[in-house]
């Protein structure tokens, strides 16, 4: 199995501001770097979710360095 090690908000210049909770908005993060999904309550709070969300978008910008532009989506479609 191969270890991966991801980036903190501070590796790669994320300042997090005073009015959020550190440690929450570091697992928020990571949490998104490693491609979680927000599926608990405890999820949902403030720094978590602004986390959660910087970790999308460096994972948005990391992608369109190495020209991956979008992944594929699926959609589902039902005819009634």
């Amino acid at each position: 199995m191969i270890k991966r090690r991801y980036p903190s908000p501070q590796d790669i210049g994320i300042s997090i501001p005073p009015t959020l909770i550190a440690e929450r908005f570091d697992r928020g993060f990571a949490h998104g770097v490693r491609g979680g999904q927000l599926d608990r309550i405890d999820y949902f709070r403030r720094s978590f979710r602004l986390g959660f969300r910087a970790a999308k978008l460096y994972l948005r910008q990391v992608r369109r360095r190495c020209s991956i532009v979008e992944f594929p989506q699926r959609f589902r479609l039902r005819v009634i």
